[in-house]
């Protein structure tokens, strides 16, 4: 049972973090022809297409696509509940959904901040990995670099926006005990 579990839990978060990079390249405007993207959107595209003519975008954000990432998290705890016989609260669904699409966005930028960080180290930036994770991370590390500049080339914009990132993360762990 346990590895049913853990290969159910891994096949939704997954597919959750797929959808939520495809919310997060929309809202930087990333390159739609990198062959991330294209993967990214391919990969979303036959739920989020029929979503957006029911659902419309609300300015830069795309409604459709944040509702498909609630969907897939309450499908999880659904799906998970089912296998290990606990009881099922529309109202809670939906909460510990939007709980689980926050931490897994949390999770995501974490994970890009340290491909970034670690492919700075031995990439020279022309692949398209790079100018798509350039383009997901400079968002929110610019700001930081107005503050705190680059010190002698070493930029610690990346380690305090993890740092940040892990704050949250504990924040939402402190204030909902039952992650």
């Amino acid at each position: 049972m346990n590895a049913t579990v853990f290969l159910v839990d891994t096949l939704f978060g997954l597919y959750l973090m797929v959808v939520i990079l495809r919310l997060w390249l929309q809202l930087v405007r990333a390159d739609f022809y990198n062959p991330m993207s294209q993967f990214i959107v391919k990969a979303t595209h036959p739920i989020v297409g029929p979503l957006r003519r029911i659902i419309p975008s609300i300015g830069r954000f795309d409604t459709a696509t944040f509702v498909l990432a609630l969907v897939v998290a309450a499908l999880k705890i659904i799906t998970l509940s089912l296998m290990v016989g606990g009881s099922l609260n529309p109202v809670g669904i939906v909460i510990v959904a939007l709980i689980e699409v926050v931490k897994e966005t949390l999770s995501i930028m974490f994970w890009v901040l340290i491909l970034r960080a670690i492919l700075s180290w031995v990439s020279q930036g022309q692949t398209p990995i790079d100018y798509l994770l350039y383009q997901l991370t400079e968002p929110f590390l610019a700001p930081i670099r107005k503050v705190i500049p680059p010190l002698g080339g070493l930029d610690l914009s990346v380690l305090i926006a993890i740092i940040g990132l892990q704050f949250l993360q504990l924040l939402l762990q402190d204030t909902f005990r039952f992650f």
